[in-house]
């Protein structure tokens, strides 16, 4: 019969399971770590590079040239190129990718520091990093599951790049801000799910060679929830320079 009173018993049977949920906890922590650094990371380095090529007089030039549309469409290949080419890269060329986007993305963004005032896009920057902030939280500590409202906030953002596609035609002033504001409460929930897909995948990658690609594609996913949030705000409460 088990010895329930025996304080060794207690000790072996808890002992490695606590410290094993310890390590654990350790490791999840260093990993969300390493993918909101990478992210804020190249969240700057998108901001230098588009405040540079727009003060600098290129973008002005640049952008109204057929390599905008080079610059404008760059972003999209390493997204594809880094989502559906992790299996076969390499952790380090991946990271080197996602370096790379940062910097087009930035040459991309310059137009915004032409179209909008600084204090707009300083108001919108800081809005949306208090938004990031309070929704990425939620999405980690929460322990409701987020995975069903993910077919449907993905269906969103389908639906709402052919929306804006329409209103390129229409040009529509009241439509655009309607698109603005779905596209804010869209990335705000794709913030929270991401963050919790993210934390999750951890149980599926920890110890092996996919953490590092599965953390570059977080900060990746994450990344471009801060930036869409961004644009849409700024579109929706940003002043024009004109």
């Amino acid at each position: 019969m088990a010895n329930w009173s025996d304080p060794r018993t207690g000790a072996a049977t808890f002992a490695p399971t606590a410290a094993r949920a310890g390590a654990y906890d350790e490791g999840l922590r260093s990993y969300m770590l390493s993918v909101y650094n990478r992210m804020a990371s190249g969240v700057l380095l998108t901001g230098i590079v588009a405040l540079l090529f727009a003060y600098s007089g290129a973008a002005a030039t640049v952008m109204t040239t057929p390599l905008a549309w080079v610059i404008m469409l760059a972003p999209l290949g390493f997204v594809f190129a880094l989502s559906f080419g992790a299996n076969r890269m390499t952790t380090a060329t991946m990271s080197l990718l996602f370096w790379a986007f940062a910097v087009v993305m930035g040459l991309s963004l310059s137009t915004v520091f032409l179209a909008y005032t600084n204090t707009s896009i300083a108001g919108a920057f800081f809005a949306t990093a208090a938004a990031f902030a309070g929704l990425s939280l939620y999405g980690y500590t929460t322990k409701r599951d987020l995975a069903p409202f993910g077919t449907f906030l993905i269906m969103g953002v389908v639906g709402l790049i052919v929306a804006s596609l329409v209103n390129l035609f229409l040009q529509s002033g009241p439509m655009g801000m309607v698109i603005s504001a779905i596209g804010v409460l869209l990335f705000a929930g794709l913030t929270a799910y991401d963050t919790q897909k993210i934390k999750s995948l951890y149980f599926e990658v920890a110890g092996t060679d996919m953490a590092g690609k599965t953390a570059i594609l977080g900060a990746l996913n994450l990344y471009l929830d801060f930036i869409n949030m961004f644009l849409f705000i700024l579109r929706l409460f940003g002043s024009s320079r004109n």
